[in-house]
């Protein structure tokens, strides 16, 4: 290490630090090339044949050609992802609190409101909480 000086260490984490990020920019393309659904399927291999075969020039061209589009097809799918997990959260937390433990806790209020107003006696109501819970 005594003959490697320090601006060389510079240029080679340079180097590495742009090599990594060539990499990462090759795989966000081809993911973007199968994402999209307005290119047909001989569309998505011209591009990918391109990319992979002349990958600098191949690149460039893309983002040139479809790089704007990339930016929206990246928010539709941020969009999708979002509703999606809001649609779970719903109905995971929805009104009846979701899945089975939701629905033994709507029985078991409707129970007591059934035992509160006399309609059922306490010992139908414990054989009904029984029943319910086992």
């Amino acid at each position: 290490m005594d003959n490697y000086p320090l601006l060389n260490l510079f240029w080679t984490m340079l180097e590495f630090f742009l090599w990594i990020l060539w990499f990462f920019l090759l795989f966000k393309i081809i993911t973007d090339i199968f994402r999209s659904q307005d290119m047909g399927g001989w569309g998505k291999a011209g591009w990918t044949i391109f990319v992979i075969l002349l990958p600098f020039l191949g690149v460039f061209v893309y983002l040139i050609a479809r790089g704007s589009s990339m930016g929206e097809r990246d928010l539709e799918q941020a969009k999708r992802a979002d509703a999606a997990f809001k649609a779970y959260i719903k109905d995971a937390a929805g009104p009846s609190g979701g899945g089975a433990a939701g629905s033994h806790v709507d029985e078991l209020a409707k129970l007591a409101d059934l035992k509160n107003s006399g309609a059922i006696t306490e010992a139908e109501f414990q054989k009904a909480k029984e029943k319910l819970l086992v």
